[in-house]
């Protein structure tokens, strides 16, 4: 890497924010992305406790700087500076190597050996899931591409110690769970192929099982995988159908492919080409065929796509926790442009309809980070072994998936939009994180795919009623006012009936409506009772009211004022943050007809 460029670079960005003022120009470079955002400490140190949260609390601070530096320069190059095959040596000879930019290397290295995002959850006494959610949160602000090798790391490594046998685990577990770079394993997920992309039954992939005279046996895996991110993994989980074993989704299989065998040769697989991809661009993606290469079945021949759900449910969830913090960098490149921008005499922040904008984001940003913290929790109590926590972790993860993804693309337009044609130019983050932004809403799963597994969770999980009950306790011990609690329990309780109606009759057209629906109510409850903990500050309570009004209740399209809506120096209050009393609060629950 040319240190003298990059750090004439970042020195240069500083300037430019020192100069905002005078040429009108905001920059967010020099600043503090963790700072800037009271609510996540708020939040952190409320589900931690204060002692874990104080623990952390240095690293925190220090990663949203760094991020609004270092790590935001080394996105930008490496975003602009994608990975490139090399197939052969000029001697003809097979090679596969994906060179990576070194400003990409250096995002890694932070990633998985500083921060051990891929790792810690797989370490002896390791920190809540909620930590490990919450570095990513703030990680994918600064790069969004690596977070996906990051994640399949992480959810192969889970999968492997769930259905892998104890061999497996003790070769692999001590690599993959590493923080030293030069030794951990990285890894990924090959499933989707030409005529099998989400409908998995149709996969053709084969895997032929083959018996030695000294008694030994191997798995050899031949066919194409379409779209492979971070193809040149140490370790890959593969889907495919073992020869004889039958068509659909009964008759697949899960393997372990390792990219280098126990005798140090290459597996037999070819890269055949990188994808060009609208977003993402930091990280390869690329197409793969399987050659016979060795691989190591787990768990059962017919449970293959069972088995590899529980990874695909985990990318899922990160799917949702890197939506939020996409969200969280574009609003506070928004917010940011806002306060300092100035036009027409004012700052754009003190603009109503700026402000409306501004506030019009801010809603589903709160709503994910709310949705992705409570789903972290609840993981802890699912993985010590609780069957309603794990009940409720399998329907809130693909609501997560379905609506925050979704949301981020819209939000991530929007901010491009606070910051007017310079947002449309690739030396900000703006363009980028649009074109990022629409990756969550199509890998792991389509919207479509997602909806319809939502319903599923509710009719073939039996998932629904757990959650039910849980989010309807989390109202009675908050002890909220009765009028906003009662409202937000009809509410929540009718988005319940109508998710079950539509996966118990079929209704597959309404899916997505009743799924949008639970999300929106679940995040409103979620946010409420964060506010009662969080008292006397009732900011949280105040954004649940407005996530009634605006996305689950009827509005008059022809009614220009609302009495729900706030004033403009109510709205300035909410986007600066500033505490809000319990009475501010209760002044935007909606009333009258619609409520």
């Amino acid at each position: 890497m040319n240190t003298d460029k990059n750090n004439n670079l970042a020195a240069s960005n500083h300037n430019a924010g020192e100069t905002a003022t005078a040429n009108n120009i905001p920059d967010s470079q020099g600043g503090n992305f963790f700072t800037a955002d009271p609510d996540l400490a708020a939040l952190l140190r409320l589900h931690l406790g204060p002692e874990q949260y104080q623990s952390v609390a240095r690293q925190l601070h220090d990663l949203g700087q760094r991020i609004c530096g270092e790590l935001d320069t080394l996105a930008q190059s490496a975003d602009r500076n994608p990975p490139i095959l090399h197939v052969r040596t000029r001697r003809a000879e097979a090679l596969d190597y994906i060179e990576k930019h070194p400003d990409f290397i250096a995002l890694e290295k932070v990633a998985y050996a500083e921060l051990g995002l891929a790792s810690l959850s797989h370490v002896a006494d390791g920190p809540p899931p909620l930590l490990k959610y919450a570095l990513t949160y703030l990680f994918v602000q600064a790069e969004f591409g690596l977070c996906c090798p990051v994640s399949m790391t992480d959810s192969l490594t889970r999968t492997l110690c769930k259905f892998g046998s104890p061999e497996l685990i003790a070769r692999y577990l001590p690599h993959l769970s590493s923080r030293e770079f030069d030794k951990l394993y990285q890894g990924a997920m090959f499933m989707t192929e030409q005529k099998a992309g989400s409908d998995v039954g149709q996969i053709e992939t084969r895997a032929r099982h083959s018996e030695y005279p000294d008694g030994s046996h191997r798995w050899q895996l031949f066919g194409d995988k379409w779209f492979c991110s971070n193809p040149d993994a140490d370790l890959a989980m593969v889907l495919a159908r073992p020869e004889g074993a039958p068509d659909g989704i009964a008759g697949l299989g899960l393997f372990l492919l390792p990219k280098t065998l126990p005798n140090g040769q290459r597996n037999a697989y070819r890269i055949i080409r990188l994808k060009s991809k609208l977003g993402t661009r930091s990280m390869a993606s690329g197409e793969i065929a399987l050659e016979g290469a060795d691989a190591y079945l787990l768990g059962e021949i017919g449970r293959g796509f069972q088995q590899m759900a529980d990874m695909i449910n985990m990318s899922r969830l990160s799917n949702g926790v890197r939506a939020a913090g996409l969200m969280r960098r574009a609003l506070s490149e928004a917010l940011h442009v806002a306060r300092h921008r100035q036009a027409f005499g004012r700052r754009l922040i003190d603009m109503p309809l700026m402000q409306r904008q501004l506030l019009k984001m801010t809603l589903p940003t709160e709503q994910a980070r709310s949705m992705f913290m409570q789903t972290a929790l609840m993981l802890a109590r699912a993985d010590a072994g609780e069957r309603d926590a794990q009940l409720c972790v399998r329907i809130l993860t693909p609501l997560i998936k379905f609506r925050a993804c979704r949301d981020a693309r819209r939000v991530t337009g929007d901010a491009m939009e606070v910051r007017g044609g310079l947002g449309y130019i690739e030396e900000w983050s703006d363009a980028r994180l649009v074109r990022d932004a629409h990756l969550g809403s199509i890998w792991e799963g389509t919207s479509n795919i997602v909806a319809l597994d939502i319903a599923r969770a509710c009719k073939r999980a039996g998932a629904l009623e757990p959650l039910r009950n849980f989010a309807l306790s989390m109202l009675e011990r908050a002890q909220l006012p009765a009028a906003s609690s009662n409202l937000l329990r009809s509410i929540f309780n009718r988005s319940c009936n109508n998710l079950a109606r539509v996966a118990n009759e079929g209704e597959d057209q309404h899916v997505r409506q009743a799924g949008s629906a639970l999300y929106n109510a679940i995040t409103a409850v979620f946010m409420a009772c964060e506010a009662a903990q969080l008292a006397p500050n009732f900011r949280r309570l105040a954004l649940a009211h407005l996530v009634l009004r605006h996305r689950l209740l009827p509005v008059d399209p022809l009614a220009l004022a609302s009495a729900a809506d706030p004033s403009a120096a109510d709205m300035l209050a909410l986007l600066e943050s500033q505490p809000l009393s319990l009475d501010a609060a209760m002044s935007y629950l909606p009333t009258g007809e619609a409520a």
